[in-house]
């Protein structure tokens, strides 16, 4: 046995070293240039992540110190910065892109780039309503239903900064075909994978179960691409979209598909299924098509593609999406809204591209709303039946949706009453 003494000096040694470890520790901590390499960094917490702010763009207080100062001021409003990358050798002549009417001659055209320098901080105008648990809200609603039938959804995938608004009102947009992309689109933030898993067979069925328990009217179906299926996951859409209206004949269904790889077969199929909208996104102006979209996609085979749907189906309503503020003019976008006229395109929605992760290619430009507003005020004039445009409008977002729905509606009572008063007349 060890004497009483020594065991009593071995745990007063102990004790010792440990107190002077803590305080070698605190005194390491708290030494006057801690961190001194990253000292011009200071933490900010807006939009629920930990950021850093130069000390620069912070105010000072009356008495030369940090002081509180309002977001907008202590991270920056989006308005500098940015930029993107230069296009050496190609300069554009036009009006400039803020829609003002002022000329702007010699401008080094602009492209996007993963990694390059975003702008500081976000512009004022970015607020989106959070998810909503009041009890008239169907946010849970729609979420539980989605994890019962094991769906997927472009809300989620896609990280969509209006899901809260969305499922509160009961509005879901369906993921067909998995949730993993054969492509690789440099402003997506889908999973991508070659060979992703087979399609579930059963998908169609689970998806028109889902869409009859949420009592909607109008339904948005989207997907991968799956430029490993032959036919790109068309007759998967046509399936779905059948077994849709047999529940509820009256439902109207938006399909926001993939270009199928040009094949116009697979068009024919989905245009023929009963759909009534046929979405495509044709995501930026033609010269940015090769920064912006995956090699497999392009500007012409997205046109061609809805220029087939309306050619087999001239009564089927097409829609496309443009990204604005990664690098695109004002004559680049009047360019391609006046291509998507010219092949009949009813509908067209703008938003601003937002950067979902690092890996992603950074914001060029954060554009103001009166731009967006210069750009529908521009796409009514040039005859297109409706036009969604506003910094955080998405292409199945629900004020969308909300219109098509009463202007198909209105149109097909037409058509029946006219039908009504031929039959009488004869």
């Amino acid at each position: 046995m060890m004497p009483r003494n020594i065991k009593a000096t071995k745990m007063w040694l102990t004790a010792l070293v440990f107190v002077v470890a803590i305080t070698i520790v605190t005194a390491w901590i708290s030494r006057p240039d801690k961190n001194k390499k990253y000292s011009h960094l200071q933490p900010n917490y807006r939009y629920g992540c930990r950021d850093h702010t130069p000390k620069s763009l912070l105010a000072k207080d009356n008495n030369g110190g940090d002081g509180a100062v309002p977001y907008v001021i202590s991270r920056g409003d989006g308005s500098k910065g940015g930029g993107g990358l230069p296009m050496p050798g190609q300069k554009y002549s036009s009006y400039d892109h803020q829609g003002d009417g002022s000329e702007v001659l010699g401008e080094v055209l602009r492209r996007p780039k993963v990694s390059a320098d975003m702008p500081l901080g976000r512009p004022s105008w970015f607020r989106v309503p959070s998810p909503s648990l009041m009890k008239d809200s169907r946010y849970n609603e729609v979420k539980n239903s989605l994890e019962d039938l094991n769906l997927n959804t472009v809300c989620e995938e896609a990280q969509c900064p209006n899901i809260g608004e969305c499922w509160s009102g009961g509005t879901g947009t369906i993921m067909l075909l998995g949730d993993t992309c054969t492509r690789g689109c440099m402003f997506c933030a889908v999973k991508t994978d070659s060979k992703p898993p087979p399609p579930d067979p059963f998908e169609p069925f689970k998806t028109a179960e889902a869409v009859a328990k949420w009592g909607v009217n109008y339904i948005v179906l989207t997907s991968v691409d799956r430029d490993d299926i032959p036919d790109g996951g068309a007759q998967h859409f046509a399936n779905t979209v059948e077994l849709m209206k047999h529940k509820k004949e009256e439902l109207l269904v938006e399909c926001l598909v993939s270009d199928f790889k040009g094949d116009l077969k697979s068009v024919e199929t989905l245009a023929n299924s009963g759909l009534d909208v046929y979405a495509h996104n044709i995501e930026t102006v033609e010269r940015l098509q090769k920064f912006v979209r995956d090699p497999k996609a392009g500007y012409q085979q997205s046109l061609s593609t809805l220029a087939h749907a309306k050619k087999i189906k001239p009564g089927l309503y097409t829609k496309t999406s443009i990204m604005l503020g990664l690098g695109e003019t004002e004559k680049e976008v009047l360019q391609t809204m006046k291509d998507l006229r010219s092949v009949g395109v009813d509908v067209v929605t703008f938003g601003q591209y937002l950067r979902p992760t690092e890996h992603h290619l950074s914001v060029v430009e954060y554009v103001k709303p009166k731009i967006f507003d210069y750009y529908r005020k521009k796409g009514e004039a040039m005859g297109f039946k409706y036009v969604a445009s506003g910094p955080m409008v998405r292409s199945s977002y629900k004020a969308g949706e909300f219109y098509l729905e009463h202007m198909i509606t209105t149109n097909r009572s037409l058509q029946n009453e006219k039908e009504i008063d031929n039959i009488i007349m004869t």
